[in-house]
């Protein structure tokens, strides 16, 4: 069983766009969880427009964070399989199919993607390169991080051990991809799976530079230290 777990705030925009690209792959066994965090827009009655069985709305606990929305999306999914995916993206037509292989050699994947603009016009064809991604524990810990979020899927074991997140978490897929790496087998796929978009009401970080300081990305990077050392000793 596969769980599709989507924070939504106010994407009535696009959301329609993205649940078309998923719910064709998935099986009437699977499921969509979707944590809402107080839209105010139609983003919920968009998702109702649908009337589709597989969907699963939660509510959110107020988080105002899409770290801790997808938290709680997280924490309601039922499947073997869990995959992340934005609000406001697109999947390519086969990604649960090669996410799926990916899965039968590693305990967590991250696909690369197409970052496009609002339009889904393609700004850049590889996040990985432009990001300069690649596999290495320590160097995505503290140098540059390259997972991300939308692009991961993962196993049950994966999930029972980074639940609850701890608090003050730079970003949920950092988090989430580090515990994979450190304490299960992880895997890149370098072929583009998904259309990453990005816009003015983005709130995650983009295929652009950081605008953080290094003295900020580094403290960010030593807040997640210890909580990903005491993960070692979570009962699963």
């Amino acid at each position: 069983m596969i769980s599709v777990c989507i924070a939504t705030y106010n994407g009535g925009r696009w959301i329609l766009e993205q649940l078309d690209s998923i719910i064709p792959q998935l099986s009437p066994d699977d499921e969509i969880v979707i944590s809402d965090d107080g839209s105010t827009d139609d983003t919920i009655e968009k998702i109702l427009s649908l009337k589709c069985p597989l969907i699963r709305i939660v509510e959110g606990r107020s988080c105002h964070s899409p770290i801790y929305n997808f938290e709680n999306a997280l924490s309601h999914a039922k499947g073997d399989i869990i995959f992340l995916a934005d609000q406001d993206d697109r999947w390519v037509d086969h990604k649960v199919e090669v996410m799926l292989k990916g899965l039968e050699s590693y305990d967590c994947v991250v696909s690369d993607c197409y970052v496009t603009d609002s339009n889904m016009n393609i700004t850049y064809p590889s996040f990985f390169e432009v990001n300069n991604s690649h596999y290495g524990r320590w160097y995505n810990l503290f140098f540059k991080n390259g997972y991300l979020g939308c692009c991961m899927a993962f196993n049950r074991k994966v999930l029972d051990r980074i639940l609850p997140f701890p608090p003050h978490l730079p970003m949920h897929d950092i988090w989430i991809a580090n515990i994979a790496a450190f304490y299960y087998t992880f895997g890149f796929i370098p072929e583009p799976l998904i259309y990453y978009r990005r816009h003015d009401q983005t709130t995650s970080v983009s295929g652009s530079k950081s605008n953080y300081s290094l003295l900020r990305r580094l403290m960010f990077r030593l807040n997640i230290l210890p909580p990903l050392i005491a993960a070692r000793f979570r009962k699963r």
